[in-house]
This record gives structure tokens, sequence and C-alpha cells, in this order.
């Protein structure tokens, strides 16, 4: 005999639901309370919320229980037990909620990362407070930073990791910091609203066609991993020079960085054009982009990039690596 399939979902299903519905709400309502946070943001008192966790509730029920036994049998001994443990709970209330107040927490800075690896946005919170703040934490959707102490007057930086799928913008736009010191009986929380914004670059292509030809111009400036011919002079430090060819004297007499240039140095430059890459999908295309750049950039080759509506010249360096690879990260942003 078949079994017939349920129509409903599980109770399960319900309550993952209900509890997602749930929290949406509440962090549209506390933003629109909020607001938009600044990038260094300092915690004050109306921000912090608090509420029991499970152990402070079972540890409510046992002190009322004993209360209401002490009641019953008039015992003074029970009564002094009784209120030293509500005691200790109010204690721990108020300093649960006291161990975050004061804190001001700032966006630490963020280093791209190709999409399929994880995003490591960086917060740091600084104590300016005299007392140790104790077992603070940072949160974000199931997503956690590890636990640490705040002594007086120190700052440290809390990583969030996430993950990422896709190249273009990822935003860090909601966050929490949390403590359950001193006991664990209550949790206090605050969030933050920051908006940071991080960029993905696109996947670097497993396969990939080989690159265009390389074109030899002559005349142009020494490679770092190239040998050098005589000696032509000093021009301006540029980024991506070598440090070898920092001319460290001259920069003793003058202070100003400049680096040796040599006559007779041949180097090798490519031209990455979107539309001549031999496949159809713009993410192939794109991502064969990238792995150009970056094994271009690895051999400290001159490489340049045409897209549509935007055009790098020839260059090497950290600069242009950079440039390159944000382009194609927002290209089709830029395309509309």
């Amino acid at each position: 005999m078949s079994s017939i399939p349920w129509p409903f979902p599980s109770a399960g299903t319900i309550l993952g639901s209900l509890r997602a519905g749930t929290a949406a709400r509440i962090g549209r309502w506390a933003r629109d309370r909020q607001g938009t946070d600044p990038a260094t943001t300092k915690l004050r008192p109306g921000r912090v919320y608090i509420l029991p966790t499970g152990v402070g509730i079972v540890f409510a029920i046992m002190a009322f229980a004993m209360l209401l036994g002490s009641m019953n049998y008039n015992n003074n001994l029970s009564f002094v037990l009784t209120f030293i443990l509500i005691g200790v709970g109010f204690v721990s209330m108020h300093q649960c909620q006291r161990n975050l107040v004061g804190l001001e927490l700032t966006f630490a800075g963020i280093e791209p990362v190709f999409a399929g690896q994880t995003m490591r946005f960086g917060i740091a919170v600084t104590n300016h407070s005299r007392n140790t703040r104790h077992g603070i934490r940072l949160y974000r959707e199931g997503i956690e930073s590890d636990v640490q102490d705040l002594q007086p007057g120190e700052s440290k930086v809390f990583v969030l990791p996430v993950s990422t799928e896709h190249r273009g913008w990822i935003s860090l736009d909601r966050f929490g910091i949390r403590t359950l010191f001193p006991f664990e009986l209550f949790r206090s929380w605050a969030w933050l609203h920051m908006d940071i914004n991080a960029l993905v670059y696109p996947r670097p292509a497993t396969d990939p066609p080989l690159p265009p030809p390389t074109t030899l111009a002559h005349g142009h400036r020494q490679h770092d991993a190239r040998g050098e011919e005589d000696f032509a002079g000093l021009r301006k430090y540029q980024e991506g020079d070598s440090p070898r060819h920092v001319a460290w004297k001259a920069y003793a007499r003058s202070g100003q960085l400049l680096s040796k240039q040599f006559a007779g140095s041949d180097t090798s430059s490519q031209w990455f054009d979107l539309n001549a890459v031999p496949v159809d999908d713009t993410e192939q295309r794109l991502s064969i982009l990238t792995r150009w750049i970056i094994d271009a950039d690895r051999r400290l080759e001159d490489y340049g990039l045409r897209l549509p509506g935007a055009e790098f010249p020839p260059a090497h360096g950290e600069a242009q690596r950079r440039a390159c690879l944000e382009q194609l990260a927002v290209f089709e942003k830029a395309a509309k």
C-alpha cells in the first residue's frame, strides 16, 4: 500500500520560517530605530540590549523555588542563601550590560578576494575605560568571531569571515557584538549598521586558453626580474619598482626616492581584450582575463586591459593589478 505524501510542511519547517521572519522584522526595527552608524561608533547604554539565557531562566526558577521553600519552613539559613543567589543574579545582570557600554567599534579594513574565497571583515574594538571587558564576541547570521578580553585602553581586531560565491560588491550592513560575562545568566548584545562594502574579484579560470602573443617594447623601464644593462641615469620612483633599483645614496642626500634606469633593456607587454577571449559566456571571459592578469603579474610582465568603456595602458605592479581586477569585478555595473 503506497503511502500518501503529507501535504503540509513539517513543524520544524514552520518554526524555522517563523524564526527567520521574526529575526528579519526585529532587524528592520533595530535599523529604523538606530539608523546608519558611522565608521567609528561608541556604544551607549540605550543601544545595549539584555535578556536572560536558558541558564539564567533555570537559575531564576531555582531561586524562586528556594524562596517558596524558605517561606514554607521559615528557615533563616535558607533565606540567607536564597537572597545571596538573588543578589548574584542582579549583579550578573548589571555587569553583563555594563561589559559592552562604552566600547568603541571601528571598521579596520578589508582585502579583496576572489569569488569562492572567504572575505575577512576586520572590526577593531577599543576599550577606553579603566575596567577589563571580558568575553567579547562579534557575530553575524550564524558567523562568529573568536571570544577575546580587552584590557583597559586596549584595542583588538575581531575578524568576521564571510563566504563569497559571485564577483562584485559584498556588504556587511549589519552585525552584532555580545557577551555572556560574568556567569552566562544573561546575554547582552548590540547591533551595528555600518554599511561596510568590499569587492570580490572574478574567480580565476582553472584551464584557460593561451593569452594573446607578447609584444616587445624597446627602451621601457626595467623589470625586477630581468637582467640589467648599462646604467642610464635616475628617474622618479614609481610604484612597483624593485627596492634593488632604488638609489639609496641619492635618497640619503636629497630625501627623494629615485630609481636607477638602465639603457638597452627590452620589456614585453600584452593587451588583454574582453572581445578577443575565445568563449561566448561573459562570466567565463572575465574568469579567463583574471587568470591572464594574475599570471602576467607573477611573471612581472607589462599588460593592458581593454573592456567596453574602459582601457588600461600596459603597466605592471600592484596598482595595475588592482585597477584591472576591480574593473573586471564591477564590469556589468560599469557597462550599464
